[in-house]
């Protein structure tokens, strides 16, 4: 599975978000949509931009018992989105659940990956991510959400195939924001992320195709 650049869409609302993307002319680039849009525009956001032709990650972070997380997955599934998320912090009988929640009749499902530590969270709380990546792996899942600083880590405990999905990007002249951990896109690649995230060093960027592009060659090549 290539490398590949991921746009965090953490738009207020369906108009923001598609003026955004309206500046992709020609490109199709992989976005996340997080809890913020996807509850102020519902499913309907989410079918639109798959309409045109984007991959998606839906970033909802679900964590609840068994049997409402898959019932919950189950819906999100028909959204043909391509990567969704739990919170690790979740038991093994919840991750499984998640799994056969999101597995359609002909056995296809999104990719599944667990949130470890959020990336505003203090070097201190880190011990806990290999224990959870660990977790994740034993319960078939996909891959972890984790800092680009973790993914080496993570990929020798769990595989390389096990997947790193790393926010807390930011270029080298950029600012770091509210990420207390953080990693520039030619970092990312080097330390091993197989996916990074970026929000507003992309969105919030004068010339965001420019800024993307620029992330696209730093990261993936």
């Amino acid at each position: 599975m290539g490398k590949d650049v991921i746009i965090a869409c953490d738009f207020a609302d369906k108009k923001a978000c598609l003026n955004f993307l309206d500046k992709f002319e020609g490109k199709k680039p992989f976005v996340k949509i997080g809890m913020e849009l996807f509850y102020a525009e519902g499913p309907e956001i989410v079918r639109e931009i798959k309409a045109r032709g984007h991959k998606i990650f839906l970033d909802l972070k679900l964590h609840d018992i068994p049997n409402t997380v898959k019932k919950s997955m189950a819906v999100l599934s028909r959204l043909d989105v391509d990567m969704c998320n739990l919170h690790a912090a979740g038991t093994a009988a919840m991750m499984t659940a998640a799994i056969e929640g999101l597995t359609r009749a002909d056995g296809t499902r999104p990719l599944l990956i667990a949130v470890t530590q959020l990336t505003s969270t203090s070097e201190e709380a880190m011990h806990k991510d290999m224990h959870y990546a660990k977790n994740a792996k034993c319960a078939g899942l996909d891959g972890v959400v984790c800092s680009p600083l973790e993914a080496a880590a993570v990929h020798n405990a769990c595989g390389e195939g096990f997947l790193t999905v790393t926010p807390g990007i930011r270029f080298a002249d950029g600012d770091k924001g509210d990420q207390s951990r953080v990693t520039t896109p030619a970092k990312a690649k080097e330390l091993g992320s197989d996916y990074i995230v970026v929000g507003r060093p992309i969105t919030a960027a004068a010339d965001p195709v420019e800024a993307y592009e620029r992330c696209v060659r730093e990261f993936v090549g």
